[in-house]
């Protein structure tokens, strides 16, 4: 540069001459990297400097002129290297406008993509409508601070008068710090006794602090943000007003976005595009994303949220795997998912004291919803327990009034932990893992289950059809929390198995049905004497269960048991020795001991008959039963004419696509055609057939059985191409249900 003046001056020149403003060289530290070989060139370089500075005399001269009348303008407690002309600094001073600021904690983010539709709304918001005060709100994790640092250095560059000042709302200290640093950096004088927090909001809130943007990040706490009755001071009262002024928040909670701004917008997780174009910036490893769909697969596990994009990036690169086995870890079990996303992962874009792992970034949120209101607390952890999608709202606990669930749903979705759909709802799948993570570290997670878990016990329905919405809704979260072995002593656990081992087997899954009986047995076995109700009936319940899975040897073994001990402890009439002797006798039949199995029902429908109204379920059912084993036994006139009134009945009485209705109909068809009136056999099971194929799912039994016999009709009937065509989808469904079936 000393060699080249000129040069280097041209340069300056285009770079700084349309500013107004002149920079000089911190001579004393450019010396510092002067070598030997350079002071050998002292002679040089004074000729070349003697000449620049006699060639621009002129312009040092009204340089020097100008300087007589400038004001230093830093006021940060340091020397500024940058000064304004005397004249633009005396118009700005007689409209009362400053110089703008900056005062920003985080460098740019070389890896910030996407969000080009938010930035334009914060924009729009803030500039154009000019909306004083606009909240962005958004789970955490979600890149709000990222986005707001991305307007305020657009600000920056695009409205050159307008200041940006960021504020970090974690904490009261944190506030008044930054606070502080702006007093400093404007130099704003205040006397001993003044606050600085006062001090800055009046300052901002007058013409001389010009046009300015201020950021408070993280107002999270509502308490902190908007005072409450034992915390009257807020951090919203120290927050300027000015025309001049916009105030951008970002918060995890809707309820202070609602109460600090006038516009609130949501941020919502990124987009599958943006979601690769991060993870392509954050990878060094090209090959990593070659595969769109593992790529795809993984970003749908991480939810499209950029902090658990970012977390999965780092342990990508720092282990050199595969994202195949990423997600194999991810999805091994859940303490291998736990420990993946408990990783702390250095983060300069990002405060030190904030929690950069998935597992832990909502931890603070947490605690300041239990400070708040416990019950919501109660509500979070409890839906944790159970499946994270379409809770019912009719399966959470009572909180008390009706006012205070929704006031805690609410507040769930305030933080964007859940989300409503109708009358259920759903709970991010990463919260729901991370309340987990939270509950089992505050030695709350054992506690919880067992509130879980008398509660669906509670709440769960009997298996009758007029149930089943209702205990179809509930499964998938009763069968969730059934997993837990932290309750294995509690009773309302296996009560609970006893009844979605019931439903489990109306809807046709019997091997699910087994397991839930098998374990609900174990337990009663082990805790109630012989003939206890509960016992009794759980062994009962697991007869069943086995016989509908071909195990009959294993049903009729445990139904004469309890047989055995109903009839030497019950009386004849009575309504639970009744239906284990009906049992017994469809297990007989299975069994092939067919006279068995027509003598004990001629019992139970005998007694059944004097004791029950003609349409009594228990009734109907009892002589449906007597029928089929009629009809196994070669008597089927006597087959045809019971089931005839049976169908009669329940034509009459129950509703088209009611199961029972639709059994009973099977039958007579199937009696019919064993007594060779094959045309009423087809009619009759081309009506069953087409409900079930309305109603129940395309692999269960009875839908299959039902489209079987169908076919044996047809085939009796002549009509082969149909029997045909339908054998081949039941033995298409059938393969793949074994092959997807466990062992």
């Amino acid at each position: 540069m000393a060699t080249s003046s000129k040069k280097v001056a041209a340069s300056l020149d285009g770079r700084f001459g349309g500013t107004g403003q002149y920079y000089r060289f911190n001579v004393d530290q450019g010396l510092q990297d002067i070598t030997l070989s350079d002071w050998e060139k002292a002679s040089k370089i004074s000729a070349h400097a003697r000449n620049y500075l006699s060639d621009n005399q002129r312009a040092v001269k009204d340089f020097v002129d100008n300087f007589i009348g400038v004001v230093r303008v830093g006021g940060n407690g340091e020397s500024s290297q940058a000064v304004v002309p005397a004249a633009e600094l005396s118009a700005a001073q007689n409209n009362g406008i400053a110089r703008p600021w900056y005062h920003l904690p985080f460098p740019r983010n070389t890896r910030f993509v996407g969000r080009d539709q938010i930035l334009g709304t914060l924009r729009d918001r803030l500039f154009v409508r000019k909306s004083p005060r606009v909240a962005l709100v958004g789970l955490g994790g979600v890149g709000k601070t990222q986005v707001a640092l991305a307007l305020a250095l657009w600000t920056k560059a695009n409205i050159t008068d307008c200041s940006v000042f960021w504020v970090p709302a974690l904490s009261s200290a944190t506030f008044e710090q930054a606070y502080t640093h702006i007093a400093r950096q404007l130099d704003i004088r205040r006397g001993d006794d003044q606050d600085v927090k006062e001090v800055v909001r009046q300052y901002l809130s007058s013409e001389a602090a010009g046009r300015w943007l201020l950021v408070i990040d993280n107002a999270d706490d509502i308490k902190l943000v908007c005072g409450s009755p034992n915390m009257p001071e807020s951090l919203d009262s120290y927050l300027p007003q000015s025309e001049n002024g916009r105030i951008m928040f970002t918060t995890r909670s809707r309820d202070v976005a609602i109460r600090v701004a006038e516009d609130t917008i949501k941020l919502d997780e990124f987009s599958l595009s943006e979601a690769k174009e991060l993870l392509g910036k954050l990878v060094t490893r090209k090959d990593l994303i070659h595969d769109d769909a593992s790529v795809t697969e993984l970003l749908r596990e991480l939810t499209y949220l950029p902090l658990a994009i970012t977390q999965a990036a780092a342990y990508l690169e720092r282990n050199e795997v595969s994202i195949a086995e990423y997600l194999g870890l991810l999805r091994n079990t859940e303490k291998d998912m736990v420990d993946l996303l408990s990783e702390e992962l250095p983060d300069r874009t990002r405060y030190q004291q904030s929690k950069n792992a998935v597992a832990t970034t909502w931890v603070v949120s947490f605690q300041k919803i239990r400070e708040l209101d416990g019950k919501t607390a109660d509500l979070l952890s409890f839906m944790s327990q159970i499946e994270p999608k379409l809770i019912p709202q009719s399966l959470l606990p009572e909180l008390g009034s009706r006012a205070q669930t929704v006031s805690a749903i609410g507040t769930l979705c305030g933080y964007a932990f859940v989300s409503k759909r109708d009358d259920m709802l759903d709970m991010h799948s990463l919260v729901h893992l991370a309340t987990r993570i939270w509950l089992s570290r505050e030695g709350l997670e054992t506690q919880t289950i067992e509130t879980v878990m008398r509660c669906l016990a509670g709440k769960f329905p009997t298996d009758e059809y007029e149930n089943r919405h209702t205990w179809r809704a509930y499964l998938p979260h009763a069968l969730r929390i059934l997993q837990r072995a932290d309750a294995d002593d509690m009773e309302e656990k296996y009560e609970l198995y006893f009844w979605v081992g019931r439903c489990l087997q109306v809807e046709g899954r019997i091997r699910e049905g087994v397991r839930c009986f098998e374990e609900c047995w174990r337990w009663r076995s082990g805790q109630f004497a012989e003939e206890h109700p509960s016992r009794l009936a759980s062994q009962h319940a697991l007869a069943g269960a086995y016989k509908a899975d071909g195990q009959i040897k294993k049903a009729v073994g445990l139904l004469e048991q309890v047989v055995a001990v109903r009839e030497r402890t019950l009386t004849e009439e009575h309504p639970d020795r009744l239906p284990s002797q009906h049992a017994l006798a469809g297990a007989y039949q299975s069994d092939g001991q067919i006279k068995k199995a027509v003598g004990l029902l001629e019992q139970v429908v005998a007694v059944r008959d004097r004791t029950l109204a003609e349409e009594h379920p228990d009734r109907l059912a009892s002589q449906h039963a007597l029928a089929r084993a009629y009809q196994s036994d070669g008597q089927i006139k006597k087959a045809v004419g019971l089931l005839e009134q049976v169908v009669a009945v329940r034509d009459r009485t129950l509703a088209e696509e009611h199961p029972d209705r639709l059994a009973s109909q099977h039958a007579l068809a199937r009696a019919y055609q064993s007594d060779g009136q094959i045309k009423k056999a087809v009619g009759l099971l081309e009506q069953v057939v087409a409900v079930g194929e309305r109603t129940l799912t395309e692999e269960h039994p009875d839908r299959l059985a039902s489209q079987y016999n169908l076919a044996m009709a047809y085939r009796a009937d002549g009509q082969i191409s149909q029997a045909l065509e339908l054998i081949k989808q039941v033995v298409a469904v059938e393969s793949r249900t074994l092959q997807e079936r466990p062992p």
